[in-house]
């Protein structure tokens, strides 16, 4: 009897002009239906309409909103029409969306756009984290490989590369915020760019690459001594961040739940990180419901206190950042600590050159077990404890780890000193 469980995996795809979007779906619809999944890729929205004779330089700012709102009610219709087909299809199945919900809100003023939410009765968290399980920037060749920018070939297409560069950051900070959001920038040459892109799906279900997809993206770490002011900060979208841990069965196996949130609107995550597998960790990831969430939480592990963090996501320099200001309740190890999460292929002096310079560094910490989660969240002093967790971690929540020999972690259980 096959007990299998089927999966439906919804991406966005968006990005700047001449960022790799186009080809970038072809070749990873192509990837998946050879390992045998069924594939649908929704149509941009915009592309569907403008095709109908509409110019923006025509219409007034009237006319510009009215667009816009309906191009949104379009966009979530037409996406649920391929939604209820992959939930109803047999095999496992994943829905492409060319663009989506977000990328409306970066061609209107903000008040247009929170007009349209209170309007229609939608809110970010649904609209933007809940809808979709991730969300893919390409970022344009206009932004570091402008040699390779080019408007031939694409008759919707007339941007000068100052207005791409722009249409492209409007693009990606929609999306600032959503829990698995890959930048996939132009730091290697387009091939590697596009293997980069599938390799970031592929990462998130659990589907091993081995040598089909060459990716040396890195988890990096620093501990940062204090946070700015907001001032100082690109735009960016903080939540409210709770992980709790739950009970397993066994030492070398570790689950937890985790909630996160903007103005009391939440979505739910439970993980399960497995013991090795053919070297490599296994990572399960599930979004589950506020219910569920309730239930799970009566299992939680009373030796780990709850973790709250305030999560900061932004972009600097096209590298997407996640800063952790943890707070109260919390062990006094906790206390004021904040650190600084990205994944990156670059290596040395060409990656410290990309930090944020508003930021003060204090070191790096990567792959430093004393500022893993999981030990800075037991309730006893290390000095005490038995179960302070010794490892490479693999990735952590909200972002993501390209290189699966980075995984290959073993969990050593053995007495550690207490962060001073």
């Amino acid at each position: 009897m096959n007990n299998k469980i089927k999966k439906l995996y919804k991406i966005v795809l968006t990005g700047g002009p001449c960022g790799g979007k186009t080809t970038g779906q072809s070749r990873l619809c192509t990837f998946f239906e050879n390992l045998g999944w069924k594939v649908y890729r929704v149509p941009e929205t915009a592309n569907v309409l403008l095709s109908g004779g509409i110019k923006f330089s025509e219409l007034s700012d009237e006319q510009v909103y009215t667009f816009q709102e309906n191009l949104l009610k379009c966009m979530l219709q037409l996406e649920k029409t391929y939604f209820e087909l992959g939930e109803s299809c047999d095999q496992d199945c994943l829905i492409i969306c060319d663009r989506g919900a977000m990328d409306a809100s970066a061609y209107m003023p903000s008040d247009k756009w929170n007009l349209i939410m209170k309007k229609n009765g939608l809110n970010m968290i649904d609209l933007r984290d809940n809808r979709y399980n991730q969300i893919i920037h390409m970022v344009s060749a206009a932004c570091g490989a402008e040699h390779f920018y080019t408007t031939e070939n694409h008759t919707s297409r007339s941007e000068d590369i100052a207005l791409a560069k722009s249409l492209d950051i409007k693009a990606s900070e929609s999306w600032i915020g959503h829990p698995y959001f890959d930048v996939i920038d132009n730091s290697s040459d387009f091939e590697n760019k596009i293997c980069r892109m599938i390799a970031t799906v592929c990462r998130n279900l659990g589907i091993d690459t081995v040598d089909r997809l060459a990716s040396n993206s890195k988890k990096r770490k620093w501990l940062v001594k204090y946070l700015p002011k907001d001032e100082f900060f690109p735009p960016f979208q903080d939540f409210k961040v709770v992980h709790n841990y739950l009970q397993t069965y066994t030492n070398n196996m570790q689950a937890r739940l985790r909630k996160r949130g903007q103005k009391g609107h939440w979505n739910y995550t439970h993980t399960i990180r497995k013991p090795k597998v053919q070297g490599q960790v296994v990572e399960v990831r599930t979004q589950i419901s506020q219910r569920d969430y309730m239930n799970m939480l009566q299992q939680k592990d009373e030796t780990h206190y709850p973790v709250h963090k305030k999560r900061r996501c932004f972009i600097h320099h096209n590298q997407y950042y996640q800063l952790d200001i943890y707070c109260k309740p919390c062990h006094k190890r906790c206390e004021k600590l904040i650190l600084l999460e990205t994944y990156s292929i670059l290596e040395g002096q060409e990656l410290l050159d990309r930090l944020p310079k508003f930021l003060d560094i204090e070191a790096e910490v990567t792959g430093n077990a004393e500022y893993s989660m999981f030990n800075l969240s037991l309730a006893e002093d290390w000095d005490k404890s038995n179960n302070f967790c010794h490892y490479l971690e693999p990735a952590d929540e909200g972002l993501n780890v390209s290189d699966h020999k980075t995984n290959q972690v073993s969990y050593i259980h053995a007495n550690r000193k207490q962060r001073k």
